[in-house]
């Protein structure tokens, strides 16, 4: 692959001057790299630290889209960074007609700096991009991304992954809504060959699904409420909003309770534990309605 070479030494400048901290990571004292170690960047983007290695000495090629993708939100690259990313892996960069992925910095520092709130991102599809720990803690590390194992669609009417808690919601029109905003993600993004095959495969896997689609019906999401049973810290009872981001098809997911509520103060709890609490029997959850 033609640009590899200047493909791994832009991934070293671009993890080289990121600080662990701005990143949301421990800066555990003195440290050999400026920026990043190939472990975090590996951590952050979710893929392997030899693949890290391998992609920086030029070992490694033909990235997939989605592999760029995770590391230029790793990265905190900007939109023209991004683009010149793809350039060098030698991959079409996702536009014209393509659902973005592309997590904007603010975004992002909204994730790194509201630790004590839940929070995900989503794209115009409900794929789900990025998340910070808490929302881990509190729902269990996603899925690999892996066909639409981290669609939010998918999770609502074919199957959540394993672990992964239902929504209860206390309004209607949540599933309604979801139809809704992949219709209209639809009729933008006509090129998107992703997208239209999550809706053929939704409306081969769900009848609910393809009524709801062929009915042509209007959702708007509503604020609505989770119950989550967790097994360490208990029932947590969260008030989810979604929010947009202006000059994206973004959506912000935020959990939240109270301050002073039983809920707030589990919710502190589970954000000292962290990620640990996840294994073994805290992968188990369940909604109460």
């Amino acid at each position: 692959m033609t640009g590899t070479t200047d493909l791994g030494r832009a991934l070293h400048a671009w993890r080289d001057r990121i600080k662990p901290a701005e990143a949301g990571l421990p800066d555990d004292g003195v440290r050999r790299a400026p920026g990043l170690r190939r472990e975090e960047l590996a951590q952050l983007a979710g893929l392997s630290v030899d693949y890290i290695v391998r992609l920086e000495q030029g070992r490694a090629t033909n990235p997939s889209s989605q592999v760029l993708s995770a590391l230029a939100r790793a990265l905190r690259l900007t939109a023209a960074e991004r683009e010149h990313l793809f350039v060098l892996a030698g991959q079409a960069f996702p536009g014209g007609g393509q659902i973005s992925g592309h997590v904007p910095a603010g975004v992002q520092r909204l994730l790194d700096r509201l630790t004590g709130t839940p929070l995900s991102v989503y794209d115009a599809a409900w794929n789900l991009i990025t998340w910070n720990p808490l929302w881990a803690a509190l729902f269990g590390t996603p899925p690999p991304a892996r066909g639409f194992a981290r669609n939010a669609v998918w999770w609502a009417f074919v199957a959540p992954p394993d672990g992964y808690p239902q929504a209860v919601s206390r309004t209607t029109g949540h599933r309604a809504a979801f139809v809704s905003d992949l219709r209209a993600a639809s009729a933008r993004y006509p090129k998107d060959t992703r997208l239209a095959a999550l809706v053929d495969e939704l409306r081969n896997q769900s009848s609910d699904f393809t009524a709801l689609w062929d009915s042509g019906v209007v959702g708007v999401h509503e604020p609505l409420t989770k119950t989550v049973r967790h097994a360490t810290v208990g029932e947590l009872t969260l008030d989810c909003d979604i929010l947009a981001a202006l000059g994206t098809d973004l959506r912000i997911m935020a959990f939240t309770a109270p301050d002073g509520s039983e809920t707030a103060e589990r919710l502190r709890l589970l954000g000292v534990i962290g990620v640990q609490a996840l294994t073994g029997t805290g992968r188990d959850r369940r909604l109460a309605g």
